[in-house]
């Protein structure tokens, strides 16, 4: 009877923290995030990586259209860390972006709660540790938002849904590989590329040595399935196929796509997209699954590629020979970019809102500003070896610069980023994007370096409209597809080549734009958008979170944390959510 009780009272405890916490109309899912170290050998050598909850990588964040995701994160790492949500929108509340320019980090051996809602989104993605190449060291899972029941798709129910995570990787850790770019060397070709945490299947006794865990996919003969795959890599973009299989793309970072097969399909670094696969061979034999790097010399690069093995129930024996073959277009992109145009969005599809996709005409919109983001080769500012967007690298600041605007804090910033590249000598400088609510901008990636970048925005879904070899001019606006471009949140620019993105600034707060080359990022090539709303009210922004981090000229505001405890209220609400789900027999 006491314990019947006590379990009752601990119930309406629990009720009480997820009201005042969550939106309470809708539904909460939540976990528990423990980052550590572990040591791991996904490439044969035992080596340090970053693993949530003891595993690599980590869980799958599951939730639906307008869910509440609640994530109580411990650090037990020996740095500062945050974690981002590459793709999540965060509507209203940059607060939980995860990223320097919003967030203080959380310290070692702290704890911090994330509390975000999905509003208005369907789709594949992925989250990661933002800071200091953290990424490049694991610390990162796949993040699905399903759609509400009452919202058809475009294709019918999957037998199953399978997240697929691939990237090239270093044996070195992430410490090792900043070290190398703090000294002013490059990071140098990676030792591999892992799908789901694991080394490459043996398929070839001189390429990949004996002992390496690889992955294997179980799948029926005959059922269809999904295939959510995300490139988590540090800067290898990587072309993704499965031997004697079509791939049908159906979805990209939340925009259903008109649905074509493929053979292969490249991503880049950051990307996600989703096929559906069906599995219609006679199972002779196992299947090949290969993400392979794209833009390197193939021949020095043939150990930088990662398989796996498709495996059919009645399957007659292990997959065998040579590997399917890349695009044969090692020294000409037109392929690659052609590929990439074709992607288009399906407009008649029904998205996260009640509203068909397409019913955005995004061509009619007048734009109101534009913004041309040149990147070049790293240069030499003050001593250092640095990377540019437009002649600025990006110089983090010590208080966040959503922090410094909430509390008046002076001189952290500079809203002066040019419309256009700099003309002069390269600066290191916290220069950020004045964008405008509720209007509409027109940004060009410019890519003028030798190699493959790709950009990413959080706070938004942008309309990738054009992309071209050359430099862009005014004319080129004449190529842009200002019906069905897909509406994404990440973008590749190919060497000597632009990509042109329209973006509507309609989510108030502090984003991140970014390169998601880890070592460009790294290096300063990124700054911010900051859109205010001048009415200032809780519809367009919610209050800063009441458990947020205070650092740099902030710092005196912060209380210290009971690191016995290790749990903030929000981080309670998730363990006493979890006990419940444990205990709920005993109180039936």
């Amino acid at each position: 009877m006491a314990t019947s009780s006590f379990l009752s009272c601990l119930f309406f405890i629990y009720i009480s923290f997820f009201l005042k916490f969550t939106c309470a109309e809708d539904p909460t899912v939540s976990y528990h995030f423990d980052i550590s170290y572990i040591t791991a050998s996904p490439l044969g050598v035992p080596q340090q990586v970053i693993a949530i909850n003891g595993k690599f990588p980590g869980p799958t964040i599951n939730s639906t259209t307008n869910n509440n995701v609640v994530v109580n994160v411990r650090n037990k790492l020996d740095e500062d860390l945050l974690l981002t949500w590459a793709g999540i929108q965060q509507k209203r509340s940059s607060w939980q972006d995860g990223v320097l320019g919003t967030n203080c980090p959380i310290p070692p051996k702290w704890n911090w709660t994330y509390n975000f809602q999905v509003k208005d989104q369907i789709g594949s993605y992925f989250y990661f540790p933002s800071l200091n190449l953290q990424r490049a060291s694991g610390g990162f899972g796949s993040f699905i938002i399903n759609p509400r029941s009452v919202i058809p798709t475009p294709f019918d129910n999957p037998a199953g849904d399978i997240t697929i995570l691939i990237g090239d990787w270093y044996i070195r850790n992430h410490t090792a590989l900043r070290k190398a770019l703090d000294a002013g060397r490059e990071l140098g070709m990676p030792d591999g590329v892992l799908i789901n945490g694991k080394g490459p299947y043996r398929y070839n006794d001189t390429l990949v040595p004996d002992g390496i865990d690889h992955e294997t996919i179980n799948v029926e003969p005959g059922k269809t399935y999904r295939l959510r795959v995300s490139n988590v890599g540090s800067s290898t973009s990587l072309n993704f196929r499965i031997q004697n299989h079509n791939l049908l793309l159906a979805e990209s970072e939340g925009s259903y796509t008109v649905q074509q097969n493929y053979t292969s399909l490249d991503i880049h670094v950051g990307q996600t997209y989703s096929f559906l696969i069906t599995m219609d061979q006679n199972a002779s034999s196992d299947y090949y699954v290969v993400a392979s790097a794209r833009f390197v010399n193939e021949s020095r690069w043939q150990r930088v590629t990662g398989v796996g093995i498709l495996h059919y129930s009645n399957s007659k024996g292990k997959a065998s020979g040579p590997l399917p073959e890349p695009p044969q277009d090692q020294f000409d992109n037109t392929f690659s970019m052609n590929q990439a145009r074709s992607i288009r969005w399906n407009v008649s599809a029904s998205g996260a809102r009640p509203n068909p996709q397409g019913s955005f005409k995004y061509g009619s919109i007048n734009v109101t500003d534009v913004y041309i983001l040149k990147n070049k080769p790293p240069v030499t500012i003050n001593g250092k070896r640095r990377a540019t967007l437009s002649g600025i690298s990006f110089v983090n600041p010590a208080t966040p610069i959503r922090l410094a605007d909430q509390y008046k804090v002076k001189n952290v910033y500079k809203l002066d980023f040019p419309n256009e590249p700099l003309t002069g000598p390269s600066r290191m400088e916290t220069s950020v994007i004045n964008g405008t609510y509720r209007g509409f901008m027109e940004v060009v990636l410019q890519n003028n370096e030798t190699k493959m970048h790709s950009y990413h925005m959080d706070g938004y879904a942008f309309f990738v409209v054009g992309m071209g070899y050359g430099e862009w001019t005014n004319d080129s606006r004449g190529q842009y597809n200002k019906w069905d471009g897909i509406a994404r949140t990440t973008t590749q620019v190919y060497p000597g080549a632009w990509t042109s993105i329209l973006i509507s600034l309609d989510n108030v707060g502090v984003w991140n734009l970014r390169t998601e080359n880890l070592d460009s990022w790294y290096l300063g090539q990124e700054t911010y958008v900051r859109i205010v709303n001048p009415e200032k009210n809780n519809k367009t922004e919610l209050p800063i979170p009441d458990n947020a981090l205070f650092c740099g000229a902030l710092s005196h505001m912060q209380k210290p944390q009971d690191i016995s405890s290790a749990f903030t209220v929000h981080g309670s609400m998730v363990v006493l959510g979890l006990l419940m789900a444990t205990l709920s027999g005993l109180l039936l």
